[in-house]
């Protein structure tokens, strides 16, 4: 398979070391704006069949061009998502198979924003469902680890463990900290800001797709590999988008593990303005607040050295086990920073993430996977998935009770 990886940050930088390990891969193109990034992710590598360029994630003709020029059949964005129609829609344009790890931006309703849905994740891309399907195109939305690995799972359980599931509960938290660092997260500022101050988005099977305010619902859940309870709250995220349109459930919820610390910084930062993406007046230039915010803090890329932890994405399901008696269970996906660090030279965040769209790309090679249309994870067989997880080298876990 020929791909064109977009964004050489830390997923980015992730995918092609995950990549370089695995025979399916013929040519990575590695693009970014920055082309000193996508140089040094190749050198890193050290892979022949890795090349960089430099490439606007906007510009629909420069990407056009990229794919033609290195024959590339799939394209993987590792870029926020405000690169994500863009690219979208170049790969229709193109009929070149399109994965993402985060999908189309929302707006919240506006008149009832903590009640109502206005534009949610992933309409934009679902709207063009047909186009992809008729132009025999397949778009593979949310392949990361959340979204991503969770709706694998969501999709193992409704075939194999649940006669009835009532509800389908993401929950994720982690215990990793950065030396010297009160406040450093391990992935993009820019899509942390975004969920989590956005209306979280919960559905049911009575009432559809509906919003909550932000940090609403708090629980303790205890999370396995040594993590330990966390409190987690109601965030918005695209799993709560992905799993009812292919899974039966009464009910479905996303909770992230944020603690009391990241919530009171995330608020403040709301509170001051800078998390807003609306360029102000500075002098003579004019500037994003939330961008200013990015650019004080580490690149999440840098920080594996003087990280030190676990991340746990997985999936809490309870209902009607298959043998008809009730059934909690949670499935999960627990790794080490020491372990990335050491395996890959990765920090634990963004290997987790990157994993997930490699392991896809391989399947999808090999024709394990396939399909056309806009499809999420929750689409495709997951037996398959995670069994190839598993021989990544980073096994998946199910406890019962939840």
């Amino acid at each position: 398979m020929r791909i064109l990886l977009i964004g050489a940050g830390g997923v980015g930088g992730s995918v092609a070391a995950i990549a370089a390990r695995r025979e399916f891969v013929e040519r990575l193109v590695v693009a970014d704006f920055d082309h000193a990034r996508a140089r040094a992710v190749v050198d890193r590598v050290g892979d022949a069949r890795f090349v960089a360029a430099r490439l606007d994630a906007a510009d629909a003709d420069a990407v056009a061009a990229v794919l033609a020029e290195h024959g590339c059949t799939a394209l993987l964005n590792a870029t926020d998502p405000r690169f994500v129609m863009p690219l979208f829609r170049a790969c229709l344009a193109a009929r070149v198979t399109y994965l993402d790890m985060a999908m189309s931006m929302s707006a919240p309703h506006p008149a009832a924003p903590y009640e109502r849905c206005g534009v949610k994740l992933g309409d934009e891309q679902f709207a063009l469902h047909d186009p992809f399907a008729d132009a025999g195109v397949l778009a593979l939305v949310g392949i990361g680890v959340e979204p991503g690995l969770s709706d694998v799972f969501a999709r193992f359980a409704a075939d194999h463990l649940f006669a009835r599931i009532d509800e389908l509960g993401v929950r994720d938290g982690s215990d990793l900290a950065v030396a010297g660092r009160g406040f450093a997260p391990p992935f993009s500022i820019w899509t942390l800001i975004e969920e989590c101050l956005n209306p979280p988005v919960v559905w049911e099977r009575d009432r559809g797709w509906f919003t909550t305010e932000p940090f609403s619902e708090p629980e303790v859940f205890d999370f396995p590999g040594g993590i330990g309870p966390l409190e987690c709250v109601n965030v918005e995220h695209e799993e709560v988008l992905l799993m009812p349109r292919w899974i039966s459930a009464e009910r479905v919820t996303f909770k992230y593990g944020l603690g009391s610390h990241v919530i009171g910084v995330l608020r403040t930062l709301h509170e001051l303005g800078l998390s807003s993406t609306v360029p102000v007046r500075v002098g003579e230039v004019s500037v994003s607040p939330r961008e200013v915010v990015a650019a004080c803090l580490p690149d999440p890329a840098t920080l594996g050295p003087t990280m030190t932890g676990r991340t746990c994405a997985g999936l809490w399901v309870s209902g009607t086990g298959v043998d008809g008696a009730p059934r909690q269970v949670y499935l999960h996906h627990v790794v080490d920073n020491a372990w990335s660090m050491r395996e890959y030279g990765c920090q634990a965040v963004v290997w987790q993430t990157a994993v997930n769209p490699v392991v896809a790309l391989e399947l999808l090679a090999t024709g394990v996977w396939s399909g056309r249309g806009v499809l999420g994870p929750e689409a495709f067989d997951a037996v398959p998935f995670l069994d190839l997880l598993t021989s990544y080298g980073s096994p998946w876990g199910m406890r019962e009770g939840g």
